[in-house]
């Protein structure tokens, strides 16, 4: 299907700083997440629905983009609300709860799952511990059901690949924290641990009993909607699988890494460009010693380093991007790098601007300060350079 050809990260830079930008000060300050923004950005596009389901098909209800036009509707989303929090939210949502279901549900969970996900009506929420592969054990246990209490989920849903499971389904157990989207996602997706040494990922309900959930998360990204998700002996059917049972090691975690090292470092591109735009606009605005800071030859070369950044940072992504479009996936070492590299830019570039803009960029009403606390927490998920280099360091010395 030929995919619409409508500038995606203009479109988004231009609405998110209509709709989002003037408020996004007030919402982080009062650490608070916007159901009706979130529908207005979700449904506000130009070739069908908005921010919430770029990657799904159009037949499925979505807007049938590509990876790469994806990059650039979440880096204009980025640069134009300059929110890290909401950013972070729509794209767990809109890439890593939906893409999954897209490459390894079934029939009926896609038929079920991704219209009502790409038009905004259910949320998908995640845990961005499971989002570093075979490097985290997971915090889920999952284990046969043995009473026959797992075999509906009120869906219809027959066809799942239960495996071993057996038609009593799972019994999940465990408690996951720094879930992006906890409190108002209607499913969220779980990657449990069993017996046997394998992993297998599950959709699973809201509804569902014996799952809680609460309201806690880091200090940082407050416009983003934080939880803990506790299951407590709750059962699951053979339809909630996500994938083979038991293969999740290969097939969902492995994508899921490379779409957070991608896709979440997306908005920063666009924060980028937004702290780079402040860092000329301070360099020309203030003076010292009663000169425009642009006169000073340091201060040329530091923008000069900003914009290069920038510009590395882009080509990077865009990179592992296109390898999706590609019809593959793309390598663990483009995408681990580009991760690498857009922490890091973020950091230089962060310091940069609020030197050029001056002491009161610092708070929480600037871009800056919010980029400044924001950027040490993005720095840290997808594994960090823990796990970043390592990846990368594998690849070259062809480890496997």
């Amino acid at each position: 299907m030929e995919i619409p050809p409508f500038p995606t990260g203009a479109w988004a830079r231009e609405l998110a700083g209509r709709v989002a930008a003037p408020t996004t000060a007030d919402r982080d300050r009062e650490r608070r997440w916007d159901p009706r923004l979130f529908a207005e950005l979700a449904t506000a596009g130009p070739a069908g629905p908005g921010l919430a389901g770029p990657l799904v098909p159009r037949d499925l209800g979505g807007a049938g983009l590509s990876a790469a036009q994806t990059l650039d509707l979440l880096a204009g989303l980025g640069e134009g609300a300059r929110d890290p929090g909401l950013a972070l939210a729509v794209g767990v949502h809109a890439v890593l709860a939906t893409v999954p279901l897209r490459a390894f549900g079934s029939a009926r969970q896609r038929e079920r799952y991704l219209p009502r996900m790409a038009s905004g009506e259910w949320l998908g929420a995640l845990s961005l511990h499971q989002t570093q592969g075979a490097s985290v054990t997971p915090a889920v246990t999952a284990r046969a059901a043995t009473d026959g209490s797992g075999d509906s989920d009120g869906s219809g849903d027959s066809d799942g690949s239960g495996g071993s499971g057996g038609s009593g389904g799972w019994v999940l157990t465990g408690e996951l924290d720094l879930v992006a989207g906890a409190p108002v996602a209607h499913h969220f997706l779980v990657v449990a641990a069993h017996g046997d040494g394998g992993r297998t990922a599950f959709v699973v309900d809201r509804s569902t009993p014996g799952l809680s959930v609460g309201e806690a998360g880091p200090a940082a990204m407050p416009t983003c909607p934080w939880g803990r998700l506790v299951l407590a002996d709750c059962v699951v059917p053979d339809s909630a699988v996500l994938g083979t049972a038991g293969g999740a090691a290969s097939e969902v975690e492995p994508l899921l890494a490379v779409l957070d090292w991608v896709f979440s470092s997306a908005p920063w591109l666009g924060l980028l460009r937004a702290l780079t735009r402040d860092a000329i606009d301070g360099a020309r605005e203030r003076l010292l010693f009663g000169r425009p800071l642009h006169h000073d030859q340091s201060v040329r070369f530091t923008l000069a380093d900003l914009a290069a950044r920038c510009e590395l940072a882009e080509g990077m992504l865009r990179r592992a991007a296109e390898q999706f479009d590609s019809g593959a996936r793309p390598a663990h070492q483009d995408a681990a790098a580009a991760r690498l590299f857009v922490a890091a830019a973020v950091r230089t570039v962060t310091d940069a601007a609020t030197r050029l803009s001056g002491p009161l960029g610092l708070t929480g009403d600037h871009l800056s300060g919010r980029a400044h606390r924001d950027g040490l927490f993005f720095a840290g998920t997808g594994g960090g350079t823990e796990v970043l280099r390592p990846v990368i360091a594998a690849s070259l010395l062809e480890l496997g």
